[in-house]
């Protein structure tokens, strides 16, 4: 009874958060854009992140967050267990997210996720690969973050696939620092998060909101400059600074110092 009462509130608080992510996105973004030409984007980001951090304490996110927060201008890099990660990653900083295609057909989140000017890639079109590259390119030229997660799909958190080399070809181009950052769940949550094959979203967020909290860590590493070198060097040297925290420490001995 207690589960159940527990998720009807959770639950409550997710229509009434989704409901007013599409009136902010809907509505007031497009107000900002109109009468704050020049400092919409600071607005816009502020908002996002006031979203996202409400979520994540309606999840009941346990935060332990390591490491310091990037310099504007930076790509950061993270393994990927779950859409979780990009409300607790993206609550702490202004980031734009590059995403697959898949998530636009979610409900409410492929809407919120496109007007908050999230990069959707699509798997296998070289054409759209190509645009993806030249929107991040300029982004960056911009001196705004964003947040890839170069295997391309999630795991159960235990590995990390292979990156694709080819996002980061804008941050070669620009020069601009590119910072792994490490993703991990513990406790329940490193077994129940993980979003992987054929699970579907509703049913998944259903899963979370039962959870008494989703304990997580998450470490921004030491940044890499991708000056002189290329695509692929950056792509390993990130990918192996992420397999040594991910692989070899014992997170359940990390002290959760990062609360709602």
């Amino acid at each position: 009874m207690k589960i159940t009462r527990r998720l009807l509130v959770k639950c409550t608080w997710v229509v009434l958060l989704f409901v007013a992510g599409i009136l902010l996105a809907g509505i007031l973004f497009p107000a900002i854009s109109f009468g704050f030409a020049k400092k919409a984007k600071h607005y816009r980001d502020a908002i996002k992140m006031v979203w996202l951090q409400w979520f994540s304490r309606i999840l009941g996110c346990r935060i332990n967050l390591e490491g310091a927060l990037p310099e504007q201008g930076t790509l950061l890099v993270c393994n990927h267990i779950s859409w979780i990660d990009i409300i607790v990653v993206g609550r702490f900083l202004p980031a734009y997210f590059v995403a697959k295609s898949d998530i636009l057909s979610w409900p409410v989140i492929g809407f919120l996720a496109q007007q908050a000017g999230t990069i959707f890639i699509r798997r296998g079109d070289k054409k759209h690969i190509h645009a993806t590259s030249e929107k991040m390119l300029w982004l960056l030229k911009q001196n705004s973050n964003i947040i890839v997660f170069p295997e391309g799909t999630t795991t159960c958190g235990d590995e990390v696939l292979h990156f694709h080399a080819s996002l980061f070809q804008p941050a070669v181009i620009t020069k601009a620092w590119v910072q792994p950052v490490a993703i991990s769940y513990q406790q329940l949550a490193k077994s129940q998060a993980p979003f992987v094959g054929d699970d579907e979203f509703i049913p998944h967020l259903l899963k979370m909101l039962s959870l008494d909290g989703i304990d997580v860590t998450i470490k921004f590493l030491k940044p890499i400059s991708a000056a002189g070198k290329s695509r692929v060097a950056i792509s390993d040297e990130a990918r192996q600074a992420i397999c040594a925290e991910i692989i070899h420490v014992d997170w359940s001995k990390t002290p959760i110092t990062q609360g709602l």
